[in-house]
């Protein structure tokens, strides 16, 4: 029913336009029926731009409010990554009695664990830390990128290293 509505409407609208019926007083023969199509495309495509834009803005806005927690999460998780490696490497360049390739020893273990924590808390940026869980966090971080020898436990090793951490 609308349908025909408009269809009326429109061809009532194509029929009463001023160039139209200058055509008709003009020449009577002429069997060519003018219709300003093109206008009315534009009309329609302004039309349709002005709906769809802020649409898509928010379907933009809604996917980057979803992706920003995980992508937050990755940057995070990388940074924690980074910083366990350069301590951990400082540690070891830093620490007497560490020999490259081999597993280390329950004392030196702790030291290396000792003096990476508090390379962290000294340099580390202090969200970077409290994001790994503070410095025993770091300290848990640290153990499992290390390679111990046989005996050593977190227990052991790591409650000695805790110990000496100082905080700011």
């Amino acid at each position: 029913m609308t349908r025909i509505v408009f269809a009326a409407l429109a061809l009532s609208y194509a029929f009463s336009s001023p160039a139209f019926a200058a055509e008709v007083v003009a020449a009577a023969p002429v069997t060519a029926v003018v219709l300003p199509w093109g206008d009315w495309i534009v009309a329609i495509g302004q039309t349709l731009t002005s709906v769809r834009l802020p649409v898509l803005v928010a379907l933009l806005g809604k996917a980057v409010y979803q992706i920003a927690p995980w992508a937050r999460l990755f940057l995070t998780q990388a940074r924690l990554e980074q910083m366990t490696k350069a301590i951990t490497d400082y540690a070891l360049n830093a620490t007497e009695g560490v020999v490259k390739g081999q597993a280390l020893t329950i004392p030196v273990g702790s030291a290396v664990y000792a003096k990476a924590v508090q390379r962290a808390v000294d340099a580390a940026p202090a969200k970077v830390v409290a994001a790994a869980g503070g410095p025993d966090g770091v300290a848990e971080l640290v153990f499992r990128t290390l390679h111990l020898e046989q005996g050593a436990t977190a227990a052991n090793t790591l409650a000695p290293a805790q110990a000496a951490i100082v905080t700011k």
